[in-house]
């Protein structure tokens, strides 16, 4: 028993060690007793913090993330997913499996926030929704027309397909609810959980926002670049992204008819992007065959990879999946230096066209949509080791379910709250700038000043001292006194604008010509 004990105070002082900052400093050779103090005070805070995070990351965190490490000169990415389903447990290996449907393809995934339940769609209306734990069918309908895309709402008892005319919303048992005509003939959807709002570009480049929880239409945009397919949400902010054909990036908002970012990505067609979990990262693939990573804090690349992709996706701990024609390719960043390389890849059956990847949450798992059905591979360290059951809760109940969806109806965000930097919601807004008053306002201020000025009252004096005269010139140097500022202020703004008209014109003229403009003597 002492000696487990022992054990686990020393993996305590380990993880306390993780979470210090650095060595403390050597506080003797300071003089000052006053910043001496401080410091230590400090310094004590700092322990003391270490310690409440290496506990609670004792009880709260308690299954580590892991993932593939080589041995000597062994490369990771040629381990193959036969080598991998030998050495996983049973259940993990219940994960990696295929489902051919040639008839019906090419298939599109998504899977809910807790990542228990999967829709899939098939383009020759195939709809289905599956159980992952058990890999059990909960329902699967045949709709007898074209789906391009389909997506969770707010959990797995309702989902919405893109069809060949309008988007439908289904329930879990397979029936129709809404028909959402005002969308048009969508090409993708997308789903923002935080504010209840169903995302969609049409064929015509129709941006639509509609709120699911009223059915109100929000907002209904045109974007001006054209059709695409290439969409995806931020999960940070909540604001929506479109890669357009002539390679840049648009970003928006439900409350703006403009676009709040336009970014110029690729020199080709922008073929897919993805978003990394904390929001800061933007992955962008162009037909030019270069895979771009971008900072969304500057808009700056921070890497170029060669290679096409057209499906990226990235995982909670930051993997980035990319799939063309019938390979898949799994990049990765453990360092955090936001330098990416290549950690795994995977070929499918020749013949299979990747349309989608999608990693599963709290699961090492990639879902794979092609054109022969859905797979779904092993991917070591892709997923949150540890969930949050106020956030997704994989084992929920019905139960849990209803209260879950009944606090997320209350803690519902209005569209406005949808920025570029979300933080700002609930600071102080900064003080404006003096505005410059008008002509008609500074003379409305200067006759105010004079008549201010005019009935100023006068002491009486001894006689001779008191005549009207005198009190007259009084009070006209007071009124000129009043007027002074409001005449020199006059004066120098048309001086100003004079000089700003003269450079003008030099700068209008051609350098050869700057030297005959006539010069105001000095």
């Amino acid at each position: 028993m002492g000696v487990k004990q022992e054990n686990g105070e020393d993996v305590l002082d380990e993880n306390v060690k993780k979470y210090l900052r650095g060595e403390a400093p050597n506080l003797e050779g300071l003089k000052d007793k006053k910043l001496k103090g401080q410091l230590a005070v400090r310094e004590d805070l700092y322990g003391k913090s270490a310690k409440a995070a290496a506990k609670i990351e004792k009880w709260l965190l308690p299954s580590e993330g892991g993932y593939l490490e080589p041995e000597g000169i062994e490369k990771t990415w040629r381990i193959k997913q036969e080598s991998i389903a030998r050495e996983v447990d049973i259940l993990s290996s219940r994960n990696q499996y295929d489902i051919v449907l040639p008839e019906l393809g090419p298939y599109t995934v998504d899977f809910t926030a807790n990542g228990r339940y999967m829709a899939v769609a098939g383009r020759k209306g195939h709809l289905a929704i599956v159980d992952m734990k058990t890999l059990n069918l909960i329902k699967e309908i045949q709709v007898r027309e074209t789906v391009r895309d389909v997506v969770f709402l707010h959990n797995e008892l309702f989902f919405a397909a893109a069809q060949k005319k309008y988007p439908y919303i289904y329930n879990r048992d397979g029936t129709e609810l809404h028909c959402l005509k005002e969308h048009g003939a969508v090409l993708r959807l997308q789903f923002l959980k935080n504010h209840f709002l169903l995302a969609s570009i049409n064929k015509f480049g129709q941006l639509h926002y509609q709120d699911v929880t009223m059915g109100e239409m929000v907002g209904n945009f045109r974007t001006g670049f054209g059709r695409t397919d290439v969409m995806q949400v931020n999960p940070f902010n909540g604001v929506v992204a479109l890669g357009h054909s002539s390679g840049t990036v648009t970003m928006w908002k439900p409350t703006t008819a403009a676009p709040l970012v336009k970014m110029l990505c690729h020199q080709g067609a922008v073929s897919s992007l993805a978003f990394h979990p904390n929001g800061h990262l933007m992955a962008t693939s162009g037909r030019e065959k270069k895979i771009k990573i971008w900072d969304l804090r500057k808009f700056e690349v921070i890497q170029t990879l060669p290679g096409h992709a057209k499906t990226l996706n990235f995982s909670q701990k930051g993997l980035l999946a990319a799939a063309t024609g019938s390979f898949v390719q799994v990049l990765s960043d453990f360092s955090g230096s936001q330098n990416y390389s290549r950690y795994m890849t995977h070929s499918m059956a020749k013949g299979y066209q990747v349309g989608k990847v999608l990693f599963r949450p709290y699961e090492d798992v990639l879902g794979i949509g092609h054109s022969m059905g859905w797979s779904s591979i092993l991917i070591p360290g892709s997923g949150e080791p540890n969930f949050d059951s106020w956030v997704a809760n994989p084992f929920e109940t019905s139960k849990q379910r209803r209260e879950k969806e009944v606090h997320s109806l209350l803690d519902k965000l209005p569209p406005e709250t949808i920025m570029l930097d979300p933080t700002k919601v609930g600071t102080v807004r900064a003080a404006r700038k003096k505005e410059k008053p008008t002509k008609e306002g500074r003379e409305a201020e200067m006759e105010a000043a004079v008549e201010s000025a005019k009935d100023t009252e006068f002491k009486k004096k001894t006689k001779g001292r008191n005549k009207p005269s005198k009190i007259a010139k009084k009070r006209k140097e007071i009124v000129e006194k009043a007027k002074r500022p409001f005449l020199e202020q006059r004066t120098e703004e048309r001086e100003m604008s004079r000089k700003k008209q003269k450079s003008n014109m030099e700068t209008e003229m051609p350098k050869s010509l700057q030297r005959f403009v006539r010069q105001k003597p000095t």
